[in-house]
């Protein structure tokens, strides 16, 4: 049996263990760290072996994809370390994104489980990868989450970005603020558009609230696919004298979408 249908089979067995993202989630909020990891043990974030120094056991820990060559303007994984055409065609608002990972398994099942089941222990592992995957890089002068709209936040419960954010930033001893960008539209989830139609979709969708003048600034989100919204955010923040923009992402698609 391989790899993936073992992980897969072991994800229907966690579903029995903890019946829910968010119940793992509300016993977290609720008992003291130390006590909640006495009373349930730690457990591999994947395989659900004991794991009682880390989130992954070292096994799992080999099986997360991760490109060392990447195109550093917007971090898509590349044959060798240089701008991808697309950037070299037409250069994005931001200056650099860094990427933990790449969006593939068995990464991609645990940020689907962060977003979508609310598990913050995944979270708070990916957004302690994001801050060791930018802990060589210069630092930015603010830490700032790509932001989620009301209905969404009211739909999930909460903005995994912000959450990587304030993960990354306490690791790093950097300032955040919570509340400088916000999404002032909803709009439609961009999974499943084209480049051209991610970008029409977030026109005039975010707002900046504070000063960023001659400030670096990093904007965390989850997942980039074609750099759209990060794009956007970006934009903003330039429009508002900010002097540099680096994305932080904790896992980057594979490749451009085929229209790119």
């Amino acid at each position: 049996m391989d790899i993936r249908n073992t992980l897969m089979i072991l994800e229907k067995v966690q579903a029995v263990k903890w019946p829910s993202g968010r119940a793992r989630t509300g016993a977290q909020k609720t008992v003291n760290p130390g006590l909640f990891d006495a009373l349930w043990g730690r457990d591999c974030l994947l395989c659900l072996d004991p794991s009682p120094a880390a989130a992954l056991c070292e096994y799992c820990e080999r099986l997360l994809p991760v490109s060392l060559l990447r195109c550093p303007r917007c971090a898509v994984p590349m044959p060798e370390a240089r701008e991808c055409a697309d950037c070299l065609r037409d250069p994005p608002a931001f200056d650099d994104v860094t990427a933990a990972f790449d969006y593939r398994f068995p990464v991609d099942r645990l940020v689907r489980r962060f977003k979508f089941s609310a598990d913050l222990a995944v979270g708070a592992y990916l957004g302690t990868a994001l801050a060791r995957a930018v802990d060589a890089l210069p630092r930015p002068d603010l830490v700032l989450a790509s932001p989620a709209s009301a209905a969404r936040i009211r739909e999930r419960g909460f903005n995994p970005a912000l959450v990587l954010a304030r993960h990354a930033a306490r690791r790093l001893g950097l300032r955040s603020d919570a509340r400088a960008l916000a999404k002032v539209r909803h709009t439609p989830p961009q999974a499943g558009l084209g480049r051209e139609d991610r970008h029409q979709n977030l026109a005039g969708a975010f707002a900046l609230s504070r000063t960023v003048a001659g400030l670096h600034v990093a904007v965390v989100d989850d997942v980039m696919t074609t750099g759209a919204t990060l794009g956007a955010l970006a934009s903003v923040l330039k429009e508002a004298g900010a002097r540099r923009v680096s994305g932080w992402v904790a896992a980057r698609t594979p490749e451009p979408p085929a229209e790119a």
